[in-house]
């Protein structure tokens, strides 16, 4: 039995339960699947690096060509990473990745909320006054480096700051961020730097649905969890977390520690191995959680796929991480480099090589060959 009751405690799940179970809410596990049915797009799909949003998509089964169109659209939210979502829930996901209070806003901009609060502004207040300035700056798609200096002429000085690197005073990067969607502004995907451009008449519903509420969405894709890892993966205060704690989260036992998973989802954690070979992209959903010893028990091996710069992909062998995969690509060539943390099945191996034919697809170009992988040992 994958998980057992105790005599007088919650249901006790072990980590390779939990890793299997978000596997398949995440649908690493399926070959084909739409836009509509893709629930990591209810949280966002990170689109960071080389490998971002439509290698995760394409992980999943989705047909990614012509994408993102008018189906999906990229906007800075949640820890001001730039995500990808279904263009229809833009009012839905406004109104869910919105601080909810001036305590919780102050700690997603990090230092910026210093110089606001010496000043005696509300962090709240200081970002609707960043994103009225942003909305009559973007009338049509708009570079990042115009809107910046736009800011820096029309915000007084606790907005702004001494950046080093570039030699300028200019706005704050995180009220910049948050500020976007809030004044109705997207990104459009692939422009670098970043191209702004606004969404005429997008307003935040009353309240977001409640897949997409971000406390829900994380329980649910990255579940179990506590709400202080709920907390880290917002950028949020634990209290603010727990105030927004749904009712029906039940408790079950990871590590020894007590977490918490939606009812409807609990029953998942007893569903057994999933199977499949993926190559995960660095900031995959699956690598995003802030529970990372239950992903990787072993701290040299953790340290390796989460380094302080320069994050590498994860190979996900049957619902497990079993090692480490680089692109090293040169014009039109893609070669893969693996380190997997122990040998690897013929079969794993062979499903190695089938993802990098399908990156090199997905990329646009020619797959030079896979190394690292070693002799593997039978099926």
């Amino acid at each position: 039995m994958a998980a057992a009751r105790g005599t007088t405690g919650p249901v006790r799940v072990a980590a390779a339960d939990v890793l299997a179970h978000r596997v398949r809410v995440q649908q690493l596990d399926r070959e084909a699947g739409t836009v509509e049915e893709t629930a990591v797009l209810d949280l966002g799909v990170q689109d960071s690096g080389a490998d971002g949003a439509l290698w995760a998509l394409a992980n999943r089964g989705v047909t990614t060509a012509g994408l993102p169109g008018e189906r999906l659209v990229a906007a800075w939210t949640v820890r001001g990473a730039p995500h990808w979502y279904r263009r229809e829930d833009l009012p839905s996901v406004a109104a869910a990745v919105a601080p909810w209070s001036h305590a919780d806003a102050a700690k997603r901009i990090y230092d910026a909320a210093t110089p606001l609060r010496a000043a005696g502004i509300g962090v709240l207040d200081a970002l609707d006054e960043v994103a009225a300035v942003m909305r009559r700056v973007v009338t049509a798609p708009t570079v990042k480096g115009e809107v910046s200096a736009a800011l820096t002429a029309a915000l007084p000085a606790p907005y702004l700051r001494d950046c080093r690197p570039c030699g300028a005073r200019h706005a704050y990067e995180q009220p910049f961020r948050l500020a976007a969607l809030r004044a109705g502004l997207v990104l459009q995907p692939g422009t670098s730097p970043p191209v702004l451009e606004p969404v005429p008449g997008l307003a935040p519903a009353a309240e977001p649905e409640p897949r997409h509420d971000l406390v829900r969405a994380v329980l649910h894709l990255l579940g179990p969890v506590t709400p202080t890892q709920v907390a880290g993966y917002v950028d949020a205060p634990v209290a603010e977390v727990k105030a927004r704690w749904p009712d029906d989260a039940v408790p079950v036992e990871v590590h020894g520690q007590r977490r918490w998973v939606l009812a409807d989802d609990r029953d998942g954690l007893s569903a057994g191995p999933v199977a499949g070979v993926r190559l995960l992209g660095p900031f995959d959903l699956l690598l995003q959680a802030r529970d990372r010893p239950t992903l990787v028990a072993d701290p040299a091996r953790a340290k390796a796929l989460w380094p302080v710069l320069g994050r590498p992909g994860a190979v996900l062998v049957d619902g497990r991480l079993a090692g480490l995969w680089r692109p090293r690509a040169s014009g039109g060539r893609l070669g893969v480099a693996v380190e997997p943390w122990e040998p690897l099945t013929a079969a794993a191996q062979a499903g190695v090589r089938v993802q990098a034919e399908r990156l090199a697809a997905h990329r646009g170009v020619r797959l030079t060959g896979v190394t690292g992988l070693g002799e593997g040992s039978p099926a």
